[in-house]
């Protein structure tokens, strides 16, 4: 694996480079949660085609980290074959005992058929035999391949967004645009058009969003702590755990008749001033 290829997958994933495989995991977790299509409505062609093709590199990457961290840990140790070859040679073979007759009746045996003895060989006739026969023995040590450690380069650091924290953005046609994770504290939104625009994560924290149309707006998890929301059109808009706390919605369309059409799972609302304007505890 290369190592620009490395990087894109931590990009990808919104990791520092060497995160742990639990880190990998959770990540790609929270990604899919963002990016999963079913989230986004079907007739927006150009936000479904990028959601699908978000979902196919987070699955990538998570593939390809997970695949390079469980290889690197099942990495064998090199000195544990010759250990247990050792311990195999060392056994020695299992002796019987013999009985007392048993052992009368091979030895009777022995002598009874005794074996012919070479002719003895003369000091200087010994020496050169053994010379010629003997071979020294040849044993190569058993070596063991171990890759490299791959080298990460640990300086990298993910390109930051640009900062959009007090712009005016005031009456401007902003549907289908992409903000996630921008920084846009105390920016100016006021009648804007907000329709199908992606803001997962995105920090409006005090902005002004008074009569903005933020019809079918994705906003996961976004940070609107004491953002101004009156009168704003919020139908079929996603909140999901977004933080509004101490935001004000007074008159916000939040639906037709009794029928809210606002996804609010997990936000928080301490403090928020509802529709209605009653204070939410």
């Amino acid at each position: 694996m290369l190592m620009r290829d490395l990087e894109r997958y931590y990009r990808v994933l919104e990791l520092q480079p060497g995160a742990s495989l639990d880190e990998v995991n959770q990540a790609h977790k929270d990604l899919v949660f963002v990016w999963h299509p079913d989230r986004i409505p079907r007739e927006n062609t150009r936000l479904h085609q990028k959601a699908q093709e978000k979902i196919k590199q987070i699955n990538e990457a998570r593939d390809k980290l997970r695949s390079l961290k469980t290889k690197h840990h099942n990495i064998p140790k090199a000195q544990a074959t010759p250990a247990r070859k050792y311990q195999k040679t060392s056994q020695q073979a299992p002796t019987v005992q013999k009985t007392y007759y048993q052992a009368a009746e091979s030895n009777q045996k022995t002598y009874q058929q005794p074996q012919p003895q070479s002719p003895q060989k003369t000091y200087y006739q010994a020496a050169e035999s053994n010379q010629r026969t003997y071979q020294p023995p040849t044993s190569t040590p058993r070596t063991y391949y171990r890759p490299p450690e791959p080298t990460i380069q640990t300086t990298y650091k993910p390109p930051q967004s640009p900062d959009l924290s007090g712009k005016d953005f005031s009456g401007q046609d902003l549907s289908n645009k992409d903000f996630s994770g921008r920084n846009m504290t105390n920016a100016n939104l006021s009648g804007a058009n907000l329709t199908d625009v992606f803001m997962h994560k995105v920090v409006l924290n005090g902005a002004n969003l008074s009569e903005a149309n933020m019809f079918r707006a994705n906003m996961l998890l976004a940070d609107l702590r004491g953002a101004n929301l009156r009168s704003a059109n919020l139908i079929g808009a996603d909140l999901s755990g977004a933080d509004l706390s101490g935001a004000d919605l007074s008159g916000a369309r939040i639906g037709t008749g009794d029928r809210v059409l606002v996804k609010l799972v997990g936000a928080r609302l301490t403090g928020t001033i509802l529709p209605d304007g009653t204070i939410h505890e």
